[in-house]
C-alpha cells in the first residue's frame, strides 16, 4: 500500500472523546485508484501514482487517456505520487482504501492549495502592525521605506510588499488521526487543514513522526485508543 492518499476537505466540527472536545477537520476520501507504479529497476524509486475524482473524456489530454485505457481506468480529476511501503507489490488498477493506508492515532502531514484572497496589502498578507493610529498621522497602513534611496537605489528581491495573497501549496505536518470511519469513507484529523471547502488535499504519513516531538505524540495518541478498547 503507498504512505499516503488524496481526500477532499469537507469541514470542520468537533467530536467528544473521555470527556474532551476535539476539534477536528472531515476529510472525505474518494475512491483512490492505483494509476501507475514506479520501480527502482526503471525510475531510481518505489512509488505509486494515485488517482481520484471522476473527470469526462474530451477535457482528458489524449496521451493520459492511453495511460487511463492500459490501468482500465476512466479518467481521473486529479493524480498524485505516494511512496510505497516496504515489501508492498501493487497492482495497476486497484482500489486504494483509508483504512488500508492510516489507522486512528497515525500522524500524517497534510498538504493542499490555500485560499486565494486576491491582490491585499502588506498589512493583511505579512501581518505588519502599520504605523500610528492618532491624529495627525498619515500613514496609518503604509508600507513604509522599501529601501530605494542612493544606496541601493533599488527595491532588493523579497522585498515584503502588497501583493497576492493565498492559493500557494501549504503542508501542515504532524496532525493526528482521531477517527476513521470505513462505511462512509470518511477520515477526521485533528486541527485545521490549508484548503477551501471541497478542495482536494493529499495525506502522507508524517516526517516527523520520528522526531521528539512526533514520538510524544505517538505514545500519547495510543495510550489515548489503549483506554478506549478497553
Amino acid at each position: 500500500m503507498p504512505t499516503g492518499i488524496i481526500g477532499k476537505k469537507i469541514g470542520m466540527t468537533r467530536i467528544f472523546k473521555n470527556g474532551k472536545a476535539i476539534p477536528v477537520t472531515v476529510i472525505q476520501v474518494e475512491p483512490n485508484y492505483i494509476v501507475g507504479i514506479r520501480t527502482k529497476e526503471k525510475d531510481g524509486y518505489s512509488a505509486v501514482i494515485l488517482g481520484t475524482g471522476e473527470k469526462k473524456e474530451k477535457r482528458t489530454p489524449k496521451p493520459l487517456l492511453k495511460i487511463f485505457e492500459k490501468a482500465g481506468l476512466k479518467p481521473l480529476r486529479v493524480l498524485k505520487e505516494f511512496p510505497l511501503k516496504e515489501g508492498e507489490q501493487p497492482e495497476v488498477g486497484k482500489e486504494v482504501k483509508v483504512e488500508e493506508v492510516f489507522q486512528p492515532g497515525d500522524l500524517v502531514d497534510v498538504a493542499g492549495k490555500s485560499k486565494g484572497r486576491g491582490f491585499t496589502s502588506a498589512m493583511k498578507r505579512w501581518d505588519f502592525g502599520g504605523f500610528r493610529k492618532s491624529h495627525g498621522s498619515r500613514y496609518h497602513r503604509a508600507v513604509g521605506s522599501v529601501g530605494a534611496a542612493t544606496e541601493p537605489s533599488r527595491v532588493f528581491k523579497g522585498k515584503r510588499m502588497a501583493g497576492h495573497y493565498g492559493n500557494e501549496r501549504v503542508s501542515v505536518l504532524g496532525l493526528e488521526v482521531v477517527d476513521i470511519i470505513p462505511e462512509k469513507s470518511v477520515i477526521l484529523v485533528k486541527g485545521s487543514v490549508p484548503g477551501a471547502t471541497k478542495s482536494y488535499v493529499e495525506l502522507k504519513a508524517s516526517v516527523i513522526a520520528n522526531r521528539r516531538k512526533g514520538k510524544r505524540k505517538l505514545e500519547k495518541a495510543k495510550k489515548l485508543y489503549a483506554s478506549q478498547e478497553s
